[in-house]
């Protein structure tokens, strides 16, 4: 790794995003730090979802980084986090992103990982500034990464929604190993997440677009469920917001990341 970053391995945990967020509600985060664990017990995803995995078969770790941006200046971020996790898993594989783009990976806004539509992994984003900081202090934002890397029948079997696992893009036969696969992640991160820090969202505008899963598609945009607006996705605006055309000729509508999800109409 080319940055300084506090690493932690250990055998099971509930969740090693609670466990990062529990230190920053008590004030104990001082450098980034992230931490695996190769079983969660109550692994989570976005909206409260549970986030199903098993340790031969899923790499699931957290990284705790800190802002200079309040978290409303942090839009954007889950989607860069996307960005990263591509250039590392092309890393991992020995591979140019590139093939990677040839073999069905993409990205869906706001924070899934894509091959062929089918979910390869998700981020799960949470953290902010404490109430009793002050306004020099850092933000600190907890970065939850989960990927397949093999197929398994109990994920696929759990899941509510069609998996895809690493292997599938694994075209040099490569050894997939999990802790290398979050080394290079966590490098690719650490690259992007300090453009990032210093120049928000828009010098990835264009790069996402060329991993944008559902550009210019017909979508439904949900919420617990329910349908909140409808139209055709247009790409994403240089602070990370989904520009929708909700009607022929109309104005984009702009749908900021939140507990809002993104999918394609039957």
């Amino acid at each position: 790794m080319n940055w300084n970053c506090i690493l932690e391995r250990v055998s099971q945990t509930e969740s090693t995003n609670e466990d990062l967020m529990a230190r920053w509600r008590a004030g104990e985060l001082i450098d980034p730090v992230s931490r695996l664990a190769r079983h969660q017990t109550k692994g989570k995803g976005r909206a409260g979802r549970r986030w199903f995995a098993n340790p031969q078969s899923s790499l699931c770790f957290s990284l705790a980084y800190p802002f200079a941006h309040d978290s409303q200046g942090l839009h954007g971020l889950s989607l860069v986090c996307g960005l990263a996790a591509i250039k590392g898993i092309a890393n991992s594989l020995q591979l140019p992103e590139e093939k990677l783009h040839s073999l069905g990976v993409g990205l869906k806004w706001p924070n899934d990982l894509l091959i062929h539509g089918k979910k390869l992994g998700g981020l799960l984003i949470e953290g902010g500034k404490l109430a009793s900081s002050s306004p020099t202090e850092k933000t600190w934002m907890i970065i939850g990464v989960g990927i397949n890397l093999e197929h398994s029948t109990e994920i696929e079997q759990s899941s509510q929604i069609p998996i895809a696992a690493l292997a599938q893009c694994n075209t040099k036969q490569v050894r997939i190993e999990a802790d290398l696969v979050w080394l290079n992640l966590l490098d690719a991160l650490g690259n992007y997440l300090d453009v990032f820090n210093r120049e928000g969202f828009a010098p990835f505008q264009s790069e996402w677009k060329n991993w944008d899963a559902y550009q210019n598609q017909a979508v439904e945009i949900t919420e617990f469920g329910k349908t909140q607006y409808s139209g055709i996705a247009l790409g994403v605006s240089q602070e990370g917001a989904l520009l929708l055309e909700e009607h022929p000729g109309s104005p984009a509508k702009v749908i900021y990341a939140g507990d809002l999800s993104l999918k394609k109409r039957s």
